[in-house]
């Protein structure tokens, strides 16, 4: 169901439920979440991830086997949920000037230290996509890989965002865990395929913490009809939806994604949509 849980970083006791969660406490949860697990998941995925490439989800279709985000060359691109900057630094290495946000600092330290590494430094900025300190029509091209969407709980408020900064006929696109995955538990042997909660049900998943009675992790769900819908009240035109299959040969075990799963069922969704 949820993306980064299923990695099961050293974290305290929890207990998971499902309830309503305003954007105040995801925020508030998930920026700490996300620097607690910052070093766990650099050093687990780094490698897989490139330090300068652009991979879309754990079945490791690229952008240059894809062609989502179309011409880079010249362009002003823009990250959402930038992690460790590897997705922008690959654009910069193809000619786009990018630049990321994300609300973990520990992952813009990564970030800085991979720009020092590799000679190619993506400018980054601590941030949250529900109010992007950006200029209005500032960017031709706004992209997330596998990052902020599913933590954020105003997703109308980042998709507005989204169109704000983007020039007139401007890219948007993004991948997340595929929505019928949210139908299974996180599990990536056989017994994962069994359904066992509504694909339907939107409320979000929700561990707090066992000592401090704080919220800890937050993640949120919308199905495929409620993505379309948000893109299109935004104006913008979906022109591409992809549902990478599990590559032959693929072994990589990435929390709940694995060939056992992704040979029948799809694991993650990219979206690509046009500001009209």
């Amino acid at each position: 169901m949820e993306q980064a849980r299923q990695e099961h970083w050293p974290h305290p006791p929890v207990t998971a439920h499902r309830r309503r969660v305003s954007e105040e406490e995801s925020r508030r949860a998930n920026g700490p979440d996300w620097d607690r697990y910052a070093d766990e998941y650099q050093a687990t995925h780094g490698a897989f991830l490139g330090d300068v490439g652009f991979v879309w989800g754990p079945e490791g279709l690229t952008e240059d086997e894809a062609g989502v985000l179309g011409p880079l060359e010249g362009r002003s691109v823009l990250e959402l949920g930038s992690g460790a900057g590897q997705c922008s630094r690959w654009i910069r290495s193809r000619g786009g000037r990018s630049y990321g946000l994300d609300l973990s600092h520990r992952q813009l330290q990564h970030s800085r230290r991979i720009d020092d590494v590799t000679g190619i430094a993506v400018p980054s900025v601590r941030g949250t996509a529900t109010a992007l300190p950006f200029a209005d029509d500032a960017f031709d091209v706004v992209f997330c890989a596998f990052g902020a969407l599913q933590f954020v709980a105003d997703i109308e408020v980042t998709v507005a965002e989204t169109a704000r900064v983007l020039r007139r006929g401007g890219r948007f696109a993004f991948s997340i865990t595929h929505p019928t995955r949210w139908m299974f538990p996180d599990d990536p042997t056989e017994e994962g395929l069994v359904a066992s909660q509504s694909y339907w049900d939107r409320t979000p998943y929700v561990e707090v913490d066992d000592e401090t009675g704080e919220t800890a992790y937050v993640e949120h769900h919308r199905t495929l009809g409620d993505w379309v819908s948000l893109l299109a009240g935004a104006g913008f035109r979906l022109t591409t939806l992809l549902e990478p299959e599990w590559p032959e040969g693929h072994d990589r075990l990435w929390g709940g994604w694995s060939a056992v799963r992704g040979r029948l069922t799809p694991g993650t969704a990219i979206f690509g949509a046009d500001l009209g």
